[in-house]
């Protein structure tokens, strides 16, 4: 008897859904259990709880990456978690949800159409699983998992409803609402640009049209933008400026862990160091050095 096939895209997808359906079950039975104990008790165990199941599915597919659509579903849950404990006016619960709603469900999306199956794993999983031999699922569980879990809950902090009345800032909120908007936008335009790239170009080249021509990673700009708009929106509804802990520590791993294993791999392709000179901004979008369209080399299959 041969190898068994992989699943294919329909199937896996079903395998997904059903991941995310039990976990979103106990997660909100985990907060009724804990809802007497204040909003970030149940948020916390409902979402570790949620994680752990996800864990389970990852363990059980052998496969981590279907983890990957947690970051952008978990904001939601917290958010409609946190609207249905609110006090504060209609408006503001109302903003939340549907900025919060774009954000998850359009990064989703653009997850769930470039996904090939359960047969593929993130190129830094499969790198990781080599690294790590017998401990991968003990990493796995605490990298790529837990981890990933803790920094959106540190960021969604701002928006639980613990608030100083005489705090919060109307202007703030509005900035902040602003910030994360255009975040989306930004974020949503690179994915769709470097989507539609992808699709016109020859083999070997790389995309430095649009955004992709201003910034070397105009999602990743995106992504810190949404962060610090929720860090600015929970503010403004009179949460501590201490809240802001959770997008700090966003901006650090983008900064300091994302964007170096991103350019270390983009370092091997041969015309890395004329899109490099072309455009100079790893990060915030500016006017490239070099306006002339330069020999491309296909890289972006990280990001």
């Amino acid at each position: 008897m041969g190898p068994q096939a992989p699943p294919d895209r329909r199937t896996s997808f079903l395998v997904v859904s059903v991941a995310y359906a039990v976990a979103w079950m106990a997660a909100w039975s985990t907060a009724r259990v804990f809802g007497e104990s204040g909003p970030w008790m149940a948020i916390a165990m409902a979402d570790l709880v949620a994680t752990g199941v996800i864990f389970a599915f990852s363990v059980g597919t052998n496969n981590s990456s279907l983890y990957d659509a947690y970051w952008s579903v978990a904001p939601v849950a917290i958010v409609l978690h946190v609207v249905g404990h609110s006090d504060g006016p209609w408006v503001r619960d109302v903003v939340w949800v549907l900025l919060t709603s774009a954000y998850g469900a359009r990064l989703t999306w653009n997850w769930a159409r470039g996904w090939p199956g359960l047969h593929h794993e993130d190129w830094r999983y499969v790198d990781l699983r080599r690294k790590t031999g017998r401990l991968y699922w003990v990493v796995s569980g605490l990298g790529l998992h837990l981890f990933p879990t803790v920094m959106v809950f540190l960021a969604c902090v701002p928006l639980f409803p613990v608030r100083d009345p005489g705090a919060g800032s109307v202007l703030l909120e509005v900035l902040g609402a602003f910030v994360l908007a255009a975040a989306i936008a930004i974020e949503g335009l690179a994915d769709e640009q470097l989507r539609a790239f992808r699709r016109m170009a020859q083999p070997g080249e790389i995309c430095d049209v649009g955004l992709w021509a201003w910034s070397r990673h105009p999602n990743y700009f995106g992504e810190i933008g949404v962060w610090v708009g929720v860090f600015l929106l929970g503010v403004g509804a009179g949460a501590p400026w201490s809240a802001g802990l959770g997008a700090l520590l966003m901006i650090l791993m983008f900064v300091f862990v994302s964007l170096p294993l991103a350019e270390r791999r983009a370092e091997t392709k041969p015309a890395w160091a004329a899109y490099r000179a072309a455009v100079p901004s790893v990060l915030v979008p500016m006017p490239p050095r070099v306006p002339a369209r330069i020999e491309r080399v296909e890289l972006r299959d990280d990001e």
